[in-house]
């Protein structure tokens, strides 16, 4: 099987040679810089390389985000912190000497009016910039190597993401009780621009994923309610999985970090048929997930903070892992980005042993 076929077949529950070995989830820059301090090769300039891994859904580089383009720019920085100004507009500090989230400092949309401007200067559905370069012959090229084709990216694809990029995070949350309206327009335009430029990919090539970042759990479960999922992102995200029917697209992925179960169910419901990063930290476990919905395929649950510890803890978590992986439907990797107290050495054990455990050779 070559590398899409193998994928969609485990995402389908079908019948396939081995699990995918992606080897997903890269590390944070601090941890890049420790692994060049600790002797990785100066040549290798993705880790993934080293270990011959399979190739996971290549993004087809559309614009599905704000259009024309917000271009990044700092706007202050000194010795401690970077502020600038995000591709959404949003303005955020970042520190210089420690790998965290961003402070958020001020977000694009802060009343009705600048929602109303932000959609007509930035959401066009059919801005000719949206389909700009050369993404057909990017999309033909991965094509032909056997790799899955994917439409949606982070981090401009997602309906509680979007929002919550242009409302800002407790304002969005807020917002769903105090203005419930806007939520709705807001969602079933972001929709409207994603199913208008897809539609136009698929007249040119077959895709095998539609992604959608959302990020909208943290440790204590969904920042929203099962039922206002249903509400309010349910009928989008129908109409999104009703879109892939017709054209034959088989996936339709969320990833979310924290702890999803609550709203596992309604994204089922409407379609969604993968689930990721399954973090441990918050309570994640793919085995239960694995048992508790058997058509839902996942990718993610292994725990990173193994990978600190050594190769005895890296064996014990991949074992830990092995009833999801000998159940299928399960793509065996990293719940996220790698932090830096992981060695390179403990890097390249655990690349190996779990190259192993799926069974590549």
């Amino acid at each position: 099987m070559n590398d899409r076929e193998r994928f969609v077949a485990c995402v389908l529950g079908e019948p396939v040679d081995r699990p995918p070995y992606w080897l997903y989830w890269g590390p944070w820059p601090t941890t890049w810089q420790r692994w060049e301090r600790e002797g990785k090769p100066a040549d290798i300039e993705n880790a993934r390389t080293c270990f011959d891994p399979d190739h996971p859904p290549v993004i087809i580089p559309v614009n599905a985000g704000p259009c024309p383009r917000i271009e990044p720019r700092v706007v202050e920085e000194d010795d401690v912190s970077v502020v600038s100004y995000d591709s959404w507009g949003i303005k955020r500090r970042d520190f210089r000497h420690t790998q965290s989230m961003s402070e958020f400092i001020e977000f694009p949309v802060k009343r009705r009016a600048d929602w109303e401007r932000f959609r007509k200067e930035r959401l066009d559905p059919a801005h000719p910039d949206r389909l700009a370069g050369d993404w057909l012959a990017h999309a033909t090229y991965w094509r032909e190597q056997g790799a899955p084709l994917q439409l949606g990216y982070y981090p401009d694809v997602g309906l509680y993401g979007a929002v919550r990029w242009m409302l800002g995070d407790e304002e969005c949350l807020v917002t769903f009780c105090t203005d419930p309206d806007l939520i709705h327009e807001m969602m079933e335009h972001m929709t409207n621009v994603y199913l208008a430029v897809f539609g136009e990919v698929v007249k040119h090539c077959r895709v095998d994923v539609i992604h959608m970042w959302e990020d909208m759990c943290g440790r204590q479960g969904p920042l929203i309610s099962p039922d206002q999922w249903r509400a309010f992102m349910g009928p989008h995200y129908a109409r999104i999985r009703a879109f892939a029917d017709r054209h034959g697209i088989p996936v339709l992925s969320v990833d979310t970090d924290g702890q999803p179960e609550l709203i596992i169910p309604p994204m089922m419901d409407a379609g969604v048929n993968l689930l990721f990063p399954m973090e441990v930290a918050a309570g994640c476990d793919v085995n239960r997930t694995r048992a508790e919905h058997p058509s839902l395929a996942l990718m993610g649950g292994i725990d990173k903070r193994a990978l600190a510890d050594g190769p005895d803890a890296i064996e014990a978590e991949l074992e830990r892992i092995r009833p999801a992986v000998e159940s299928g439907r399960y793509i065996a990797d990293l719940d996220h980005l790698i932090p830096d107290d992981v060695s390179w050495d403990n890097y390249c054990y655990y690349a190996r042993a779990l190259r192993d455990l799926v069974g590549k050779g």
